[in-house]
């Protein structure tokens, strides 16, 4: 019997996409041009703790019972600047606010937060905004969430207001 291929694997753009995409990205996000696909993307601007490095890193953004998250991947590096909490600007629905950005880490809690915005985007969407792969188009079950932020270190940053 052949082996099944995963359920969630990752789907993102090359590199060279991305990196003419994301400055273009912020760039729009901070005119009226997106329209209502300003509230689905962000853009966070930070200090590396280690490095003192400036970086500006555009998003998808998902809001959770009114808290804003990001939702990435494991080839995402800088998201370590965030654990233990980490001051950020983030340009969101056109405004940038001062948000202290906390990586999660418990993986009960990130398979739950995966799980409420497939639920609320539908299985093709959320994937899309994810950068993930859903097998068949289908939604994933716990289990299979569960699965793969173990396997590709799936992880999500809590922005709340500035202290």
């Amino acid at each position: 019997m052949a082996e099944q291929s995963p359920a969630i694997t990752t789907s993102h753009p090359s590199p060279t996409l991305t990196r003419i995409f994301n400055p273009l990205l912020t760039l729009l996000l901070r005119t009226p041009l997106l329209g209502s696909a300003r509230n689905r993307f962000m853009t966070i601007s930070f200090t590396g703790r280690k490095t003192g490095r400036h970086f500006s890193v555009p998003l998808s953004a998902h809001l959770v019972d009114d808290v804003l998250y990001s939702l990435t991947g494991g080839n995402a590096k800088w998201k370590y600047n965030f654990r233990g909490g980490h001051e950020a600007q983030v340009l969101f629905d056109g405004k940038t606010t001062s948000k202290r950005g906390e990586l999660i880490e418990d993986k009960a809690v990130i398979t739950g937060l995966y799980e409420r915005v497939t639920e609320a985007y539908g299985a093709k969407r959320a994937a899309r905004s994810m950068g993930l792969a859903f097998r068949n188009d289908e939604v994933p079950t716990h289990d299979e969430f569960a699965e793969a932020i173990e396997r590709l270190g799936l992880r999500a940053i809590r922005f709340t207001p500035a202290p």
